[in-house]
């Protein structure tokens, strides 16, 4: 059964809501009720409510926010929810989530809420609540920061196996950076750089972990993202009250879903010696979505939204997408293949370099930004002529791997 996605909305990724003196609720509901207007849909037309959230109760000291929700319109009221946790993939498991039901029948639309409001605390404090997605006293001991320290490390295996070059690394935070100047609703559309923004200069760029500096690291990003998702009888019944034809409709074409070990260490043993993939769960999940979606591999795609925690984890992606073979995804750099106008461009938002991250939301994002690229609604930051697109979403150190094949 095909699953469809009537439209959605996202916040302005560069606010910070506690400086407004609003708080995860307002980010929510806010954020549901435009998604509603974007989509011309009714409330009562929702039948189930899916949310992904990593850590609410951290940074607000909030759970069960699935009861939060029924507040957020009269028609919500009573409807079943859930919630659903795989760190920075937590949106992407409530899109699985929702799509289950529709696929069993029980339901036939379903919103789906991606939201993390994480500047409310200080940086040092966000920073430590981000690491609950680590393996707690094993993993990055003695790191200020936690995760910086740990993809430096696969930076530094990177090096080790096939060499790396820190000016590829740049290269890819540069064309985020560019990208997301052109999405208003970019946390970094209107920060300037100078020449020495993405060079190895201790000033101009400094060290934040080991090998990632400053321009290698995505945002701390209060932010939601809502999308619609809808049986095949309800989209046919949607486009037709619109003048719009089932063809007009994205769908989910194809899905992969994997779960890797929580150690980076017990990932990087496990291809460990050989020639093949950094991370053969990560490959998994992107073959299984093309297998599921037909299709032979990146060739047959339009564009990519992935994840770029940092810009190493953008350099793995390229790799696993099948774009440029292991140990050499700097040929896809240095040929233009992932910029705008390339072969296959990678993160025409500006990725969570540029747009910014708020965990939860951001598999949410991903699907929303695949969606309008394949309705030809992107803006500035549309595609030409993209009918397909595919996101990559990670939570932890590639632990969860979560990728969708988007297209009408």
């Amino acid at each position: 059964m095909s699953v469809y996605i009537l439209g959605g909305a996202q916040s302005d990724f560069a606010k910070n809501w506690t400086r407004d003196n609003k708080g995860l609720f307002e980010l929510m509901s806010e954020t549901t009720l435009r998604a509603l207007d974007e989509a011309r849909l009714g409330a009562e037309a929702v039948e189930v409510i899916h949310i992904g959230n990593f850590a609410a109760e951290l940074f607000c000291g909030q759970g069960l926010l699935g009861g939060m929700a029924a507040h957020i319109h009269p028609a919500f009221s009573g409807l079943p929810t859930s919630r659903h946790e795989a760190a920075c993939a937590s949106g992407s498991m409530a899109i699985f989530a929702a799509s289950a039901d529709i696929e069993a029948g029980r339901y036939g639309l379903a919103a789906v809420i991606g939201v993390e409001l994480m500047r409310n605390v200080p940086g040092q404090v966000a920073a430590e609540n981000l690491g609950a997605a680590a393996w707690a006293g094993r993993e990055a001991q003695g790191a200020r920061y936690l995760w910086p320290a740990m993809f430096s490390d696969l930076a530094e295996e990177y090096d080790q196996r096939y060499g790396l070059d820190p000016a590829h690394l740049a290269e890819i935070s540069r064309i985020n950076f560019d990208n997301a100047r052109k999405n208003p609703n970019a946390q970094t559309r209107d920060w300037t750089f100078e020449p020495d923004s993405f060079s190895q200069d201790d000033e101009a760029n400094p060290v934040i972990e080991g090998r990632m500096r400053k321009s290698d690291c995505g945002q701390v990003t209060d932010g939601a993202a809502v999308v619609f998702l809808a049986s095949e009888d309800v989209a046919r019944e949607y486009a037709s009250a619109r003048g719009l034809s089932l063809g007009d409709l994205p769908r989910i074409k194809g899905w992969g879903h994997t779960t890797a070990p929580l150690l980076l260490s017990s990932k990087l043993e496990e291809s460990a010696g050989g020639e093949g993939y950094m991370f053969p769960w990560v490959r998994k999940a992107i073959a299984d979505a093309y297998g599921r979606a037909g299709l032979s591999g990146p060739s047959e795609l339009d564009a990519v939204e992935t994840h770029d925690c940092f810009s190493v984890t953008e350099y793995m992606a390229i790799e696993h997408f099948g774009l440029a073979a292991p140990g050499e995804a700097w040929k896809a750099i240095e040929d233009g293949a992932v910029a705008p106008g390339g072969a296959l461009p990678f993160n025409p938002s500006g990725g969570l370099i540029g747009l910014g991250h708020p965990v939860g939301a951001t598999g949410v994002r991903m699907a929303l930004d695949a969606a309008l690229q394949t309705r030809g609604v992107a803006g500035d930051m549309q595609v030409d002529g993209a009918r397909t697109v595919a996101t990559f979403n990670v939570g932890g150190s590639t632990t969860a791997s979560a990728c969708l094949i988007i297209g009408t």
